[in-house]
């Protein structure tokens, strides 16, 4: 089942498990990929039908070969899914709708391709997932103000010396790859045993150019919106800034009263929550997968039934 993927996908498991109860209608796959959890859905459960979405054509050419065995069962859209998904909601019959799914972030293929500039090793820089789309990391690094860098490295990367980061590539710009930045700046970025001394400042700089939490909100919104009635909306998070919108945005949908905290007494109807956690606690990799798979160790897999 998993070796004929590409690459395996991230809590490939964990991912059935949040669909367990789903054996027919629709599973929507918002960030497809290279088709490692579409073809997975897909081969087990033989009566859904899936549709993927993702920005990156390259990918899309890929999975369109990929999925193809799968016949019509399978229908590819292009574009974020923040905006496809509202298309595809009002396009189809919602109570067809069983499942959705969106694992947040950059894909294993697309961190090893260095001409794609995600990888601190690339020697360009890049980062766009759709390679249309107007701002590159390059832009970022070398187009950017002072304030404006240090506002992406301390929202998006959380680093703590942001303001001598930023300096930093303010007074050595221009920079031409992710490789030259990152070896420039060495000095200044965090050393751990376990990531590379630049992943945060990557992580920083891909999120502002692919708007990766705003694309996020937009989609928990969209998916707030419509009348779901019975549907599993899984999102798969690989850093706290992801993992803590999914959290609130859930713990929101199973909230009963809606009156502002400083009410003196309830005024609403009690009856708010659309659904509520399918798992107390985010789904993580096994240990198997880990040693298989260290990208996994940082994925956590939030789960919430809608339940109308």
């Amino acid at each position: 089942m998993i070796q004929d993927i590409p690459h395996i996908p991230v809590l490939y498991r964990e991912v059935l498990e949040a669909f367990d109860d789903v054996q027919d209608g629709i599973i929507v796959d918002c960030t497809m990929g290279y088709g490692g959890h579409s073809s997975l859905l897909l081969e087990n459960k033989p009566n859904i039908k899936l549709i993927g979405i993702d920005q990156d054509q390259t990918a899309i050419d890929f999975s369109t070969q990929r999925l193809s065995v799968f016949g019509d069962r399978v229908e590819i859209k292009k574009g974020r899914f923040s905006k496809v998904i509202k298309e595809i909601l009002e396009e189809y019959d919602i109570s067809q709708i069983k499942g959705i799914l969106a694992d947040i972030g950059v894909s294993s293929l697309q961190l090893d391709q260095k001409e794609r500039g995600f990888s601190y090793e690339s020697d360009t820089l890049d980062m766009r997932m759709d390679k249309d789309a107007p701002l590159s990391a390059y832009d970022v690094i070398n187009g950017y103000s002072v304030v404006d860098l240090e506002r992406i490295l301390r929202d998006y990367g959380e680093m703590r010396n942001y303001k001598q980061v930023a300096s930093a590539i303010a007074a050595n710009r221009p920079f031409h790859s992710a490789k030259e930045l990152s070896d420039k700046l060495r000095h200044l970025l965090p050393h751990g045993k376990k990531i590379h001394p630049a992943t945060l400042l990557m992580q920083a700089i891909r999120i502002e150019v692919n708007n990766e939490l705003g694309e996020l909100q937009t989609l928990l919104a969209e998916i707030e919106k419509i009348p779901l009635a019975d549907t599993d909306v899984a999102i798969i998070s690989f850093h706290s800034l992801e993992d803590r919108i999914v959290k609130q945005k859930f713990s929101a949908w199973a909230q009963n009263c809606i009156c502002p905290s400083e009410a003196f007494r309830c005024t609403c109807s009690k009856d708010n929550a659309i659904g509520k956690a399918k798992f107390k606690k985010p789904l993580s990799a096994q240990n198997d997968e880990l040693k298989q798979n260290p990208r996994s160790r940082s994925a956590k897999l939030r789960v919430f039934k809608i339940k109308r």
